[in-house]
C-alpha cells in the first residue's frame, strides 16, 4: 500500500475544529522552504511556542508539530517569508474554516492595521494566497490564469467552483445525487457526493451496503444506511468526537499475541520481513484498515505530526539504500501516465457534461409550450402567496389527473425555488421565477462554464506532457551512461567523476562570498564578473570596485547594469598586465546586455562596449550631470555590435553548492544540470518557480535542491522582464 500524502476533505473537517483551539496565539514568524512548505511559529497563552507547518508540494497537509521536529530555518528568508511577517508579526490568530468540502483551508489572522488571510490549497499542483480582509490578493506561491478563476496578485481571490458537501446535504439531495448516477454505489459516494475512494468505501462497510451494487439496484432501505452513516460522520466531525489512528503496515501487526512455545527463536528475525512503516493516518478507526497496526493518538494533529515524521524517516531510508541508487524512472514515467489518463478523463468528462447541459437547453425549446406551462403555474401560484407545500401538492394532484405539466414535474424545492422536470428521460432543473429562454440560457452558459474547464485540462495535461518527456530524457541519459565504458568516467586531473544527479544525499558545502549580493557569475576562464542590481549598486561598484586592470561594459541601450570584469580579486594586488582572453570579454558582453533593457523589450540582441578601468569617472565634462549609478567615459570605446542575449540558471555542487547563473557558455561547465532561459511572457517570479520545479525533479535528493535552492534564490539570477524557459 502506497503511503498517503494528502490530506482528504474528511481529514480537513476534522483538522479545522482542533486547530480552531489556537484560536488567540500571537504570530512570531513566518518562514518558507523551497516553494511548497510554509512555517509559521506562534505564541499560545497557556500552551507556549505553537508551531504551524502547512505544505503544498508532492505533501498536501496543514497540522502543528513539535518544537523538537521543526526543520531548520533556510539561511535567507525569500520575498514571501518577508512579506508574510511584515503582515503577520504581532498578529492574533483569528480562526480556521474549511471551504465549504473543498481541500481548501483559510488561516486568518488579526490585527490593529488590517486582517491577513492565508488560503492553503491542498488539491491539484497545491498552492498558498495570502489576501488581505477583502480577499485581495497579495501574493501567491503558484499564479493561475484559467478561464474559469483567477489567483494572481492584486486580483480578488477567486475560490473553486462550489461542489456538493456530503456532511450537510439534505435527504433529498441525496437521493438525487444517487439517482442520478450511472455507475455503482461505492463510486457514486466517491464522486457524486464528494467522498473520495477510501471514505465512500468505508461509508459501505459501516452501512452494509455492497460496494460494487449497481445504482439502479440500490433502493430505499440501501439509501437510508448510507444516509444515516453519513449523518453518523458528520455528527462526529461537527462534535469532535474523534480516535485519530495512525496505521503501519509490514512486521508483526501486534494482533497475534503469543507465537507459542514451539516456536524457534532464530524465527524472530526473518530477514524477509519488511520493515513496519506508516501508510495512513484518520481522525477515527476505519473498518476499511482493520488489516493493519494502529497506533492510537490523543489528537488528530498530533498523529498527523508523528505520520509525516515517519514518512520522512521512511523516505529517507529508502533514498539512502545502498543497493537501490538507481532512479525509479519507470514508477515516474507510470505516475505521470496515470496522471495524463486522470486527465484525459477528466478532459472527456467536461465534454461530456457540457454536451449534457446543451441538451438540456435545447430540451427546453423543443417542449417549449410544456416547460412555459410548468412555470406559469409556479409563477401565478406564488404571485398569490400560495406555499412550497401547497404548490407541490397540487402537481401530484395533477398528476392523478392525468394532466401532461404535472407529470412532468418531479420534484419541487420551495428552499431554493427550484423546480426539476422530466422530459425525454432527462431531469432538467428550473429556476421558478425565471422563464424558459432564460432557463435554457443558464444551461448554455453553464455548458460553457464546463467547456472553458476542459481547456484549463488541455493546459495542464500538456505540461504534464512535457514532465514525462523529460523523465524519460533523464532515464535514456542515465542508461547511456550506465553503459559507457567505465573509464570513460576517469578524470586524469580529478578521479572518477560524481553524478550528483543520482547521489540519494548530496553534501551540502556553503561559503558565501562578498559578490553575491551583486549580480555575478565567472567566466569560462574563472575571471569574476560583477554587475550592478540598481542605480545604488551601480554607483558602488564604479566608486569601490573597479580597479587598475579591470574592464568595464556597458549597452548602448539605456538601463543596463554596470559590469565589470575583474581582473583580479579585490584582496589581491591590482595589476594591468594580466591579459584577459577575449573569451571572457565575449562573456561578459553577453552578460550585460542580458540583464539590460535589451532583454526587457523582448530583443535577442544589443550592442556593447568595453573599457578599461581609467576611462571611468564619476567626475563629469564641465557643464554635465551624472545620475546616480551613471559614469563618465573618456577615450576611446571598443565596440562588440549585436551580443546575443543568453541566460543559464543550474546547480553546481563542488567546490560548493549553490545555484549559480549567467551566460551558457560560463554557467554550464560549472554546474551540474541547468536549464536556459530567453525573452518570454512569464514574470520573474514565475519564471523562477518553474526551473525550481524542473531542477528539483532533476535530482534523486530532493531535498538537497530545496535546502540550497528557492524561487527566489533563483529570480536572483534572472534578466528582469518576461522569460520562458528554452526548451518549453
Amino acid at each position: 500500500m502506497d503511503p498517503k500524502r494528502e490530506l482528504t476533505s474528511v481529514d480537513l473537517a476534522a483538522l479545522v475544529r482542533e486547530l480552531g483551539t489556537y484560536e488567540g496565539s500571537k504570530v512570531d514568524k513566518a518562514y518558507l522552504y523551497g516553494d511548497d512548505l510554509l512555517r509559521l511559529k506562534m505564541r499560545d497563552f497557556d500552551r507556549g511556542r505553537v508551531e504551524l507547518l502547512v505544505e503544498v508540494g508532492e505533501r498536501k497537509r496543514a497540522h502543528t508539530i513539535a518544537p523538537e521536529r521543526v526543520p531548520d530555518a533556510p539561511g535567507r528568508p525569500p520575498q514571501f517569508a518577508m512579506m508574510l511577517r511584515n503582515r503577520l508579526s504581532g498578529a492574533d490568530f483569528a480562526g480556521v474554516e474549511q471551504y465549504e468540502f473543498d481541500r481548501i483551508l483559510e488561516f486568518v489572522f488579526e490585527r490593529e492595521d488590517g486582517v491577513t488571510r492565508i488560503i492553503a490549497e491542498l488539491f491539484g499542483q497545491g498552492n498558498i494566497a495570502i489576501t488581505d480582509g477583502e480577499y485581495e490578493v497579495i501574493d501567491c506561491l503558484e499564479t493561475v490564469r484559467l478561464k474559469s478563476r483567477t489567483v494572481v496578485p492584486g486580483s480578488r481571490y477567486e475560490f473553486p467552483d462550489s461542489r456538493l458537501n456530503p456532511l450537510t446535504v439534505s435527504r433529498e439531495a441525496f437521493d438525487h445525487e444517487m439517482d442520478d448516477s450511472d455507475t455503482d454505489v461505492v463510486r457514486t459516494l466517491a464522486t457524486q457526493l464528494n467522498f473520495g475512494g477510501l471514505y465512500a468505501e468505508e461509508l459501505c462497510t459501516r452501512a452494509g451496503v455492497e460496494k460494487a451494487m449497481d445504482i439502479e439496484d440500490a433502493g430505499e432501505e440501501e439509501y437510508d444506511r448510507l444516509y444515516e452513516a453519513i449523518d453518523r460522520l458528520a455528527i462526529d466531525l461537527r462534535n469532535g468526537n474523534l480516535e485519530p489512528r495512525l496505521y503501519l503496515e509490514g512486521g508483526d501487526d501486534g494482533d497475534d499475541g503469543d507465537d507459542g512455545e514451539d516456536g524457534d527463536d532464530n524465527d524472530a528475525e526473518d530477514e524477509t520481513d519488511t520493515p513496519t512503516r506508516v501508510v495512513d493516518v484518520t481522525p477515527f478507526p476505519l473498518e476499511e484498515r482493520t488489516a493493519l497496526a494502529t497506533e492510537p493518538f490523543e489528537t488528530f494533529t498530533a498523529a498527523l505530526d508523528d505520520y509525516f515524521f515517519r514518512l520522512d524517516l521512511s523516505d529517507s531510508d529508502a533514498e539512502s539504500d545502498p543497493t537501490d541508487q538507481t532512479p525509479d524512472f519507470e514508477e515516474q514515467i507510470a505516475k505521470h501516465q496515470r496522471i495524463i489518463d486522470q486527465q484525459e478523463g477528466a478532459i472527456e468528462g467536461f465534454e461530456q457534461q457540457a454536451e449534457a447541459e446543451r441538451e438540456r437547453a435545447e430540451l427546453l425549446y423543443a417542449n417549449y409550450g410544456l416547460v412555459d406551462d410548468i412555470l406559469s403555474t409556479v409563477q401565478r401560484a406564488r404571485e398569490g402567496d400560495t406555499p412550497w407545500d401547497e404548490i407541490a401538492a397540487r402537481f401530484e394532484e395533477g398528476k392523478e389527473q392525468g394532466i401532461e405539466a404535472a407529470e412532468a414535474v418531479v420534484d419541487v424545492d420551495g428552499s431554493e425555488g427550484i423546480v426539476t422536470v422530466e422530459i425525454d428521460g432527462e431531469h432538467v432543473p428550473l429556476v421558478a421565477a425565471d422563464g424558459v429562454e432564460k432557463n435554457a440560457d443558464r444551461l448554455y452558459t453553464e455548458a460553457k462554464r464546463i467547456a472553458e474547464k476542459k481547456e484549463g485540462a488541455l493546459a495542464a495535461i500538456e505540461d504534464t506532457r512535457e514532465e514525462l518527456a523529460e523523465i524519460e530524457r533523464r532515464r535514456d541519459e542515465w542508461e547511456a551512461d550506465d553503459g559507457s565504458d567505465e573509464d570513460e568516467a576517469e578524470d586524469e586531473d580529478d578521479g572518477p567523476k560524481r553524478d550528483w544527479l543520482a547521489e540519494s544525499s548530496v553534501p551540502i558545502r556553503t561559503n558565501e562570498q562578498w559578490y553575491e549580493r551583486f549580480r555575478w557569475f565567472h567566466t569560462s576562464d574563472d575571471f569574476l564578473v560583477i554587475g550592478g542590481r540598481n542605480a545604488d549598486q551601480n554607483e558602488e561598484l564604479v566608486k569601490k570596485y573597479v580597479e587598475r586592470g579591470d574592464k568595464v561594459l556597458h549597452t548602448q541601450a539605456h538601463g543596463g547594469p554596470v559590469t565589470v570584469l575583474k581582473a583580479t580579486d579585490p584582496s589581491e594586488a591590482s595589476s594591468s598586465d594580466i591579459e584577459i582572453p577575449d573569451s571572457s570579454i565575449e562573456e561578459a558582453a553577453q552578460f550585460a546586455v542580458s540583464y539590460s533593457s535589451v532583454w526587457k523589450d523582448g530583443r535577442y540582441a544589443g550592442d556593447v562596449y568595453v573599457v578599461e578601468s581609467d576611462q571611468v569617472s564619476k567626475t563629469p565634462e564641465s557643464g554635465e550631470y551624472l545620475e546616480k549609478g551613471g559614469f563618465a567615459v573618456r577615450g576611446d570605446r571598443t565596440y562588440l555590435d549585436d551580443t546575443p542575449v543568453g541566460v543559464a540558471v543550474g546547480i553546481q555542487c563542488e567546490p560548493y553548492t549553490r545555484v549559480i547563473g549567467g551566460p551558457p557558455s560560463a554557467v554550464e561547465g560549472e554546474a551540474v544540470t541547468t536549464i536556459r532561459v530567453e525573452p518570454g511572457r512569464f514574470a520573474q517570479a514565475d519564471a523562477a518557480k518553474r526551473i525550481y520545479r524542473r531542477l528539483r525533479e532533476r535530482f534523486t535528493d530532493e531535498s538537497f535542491v530545496r535546502k540550497i535552492a528557492s524561487p527566489d534564490r533563483i529570480q536572483h539570477f534572472l534578466p528582469p522582464g518576461g522569460s520562458r524557459l528554452a526548451d518549453d
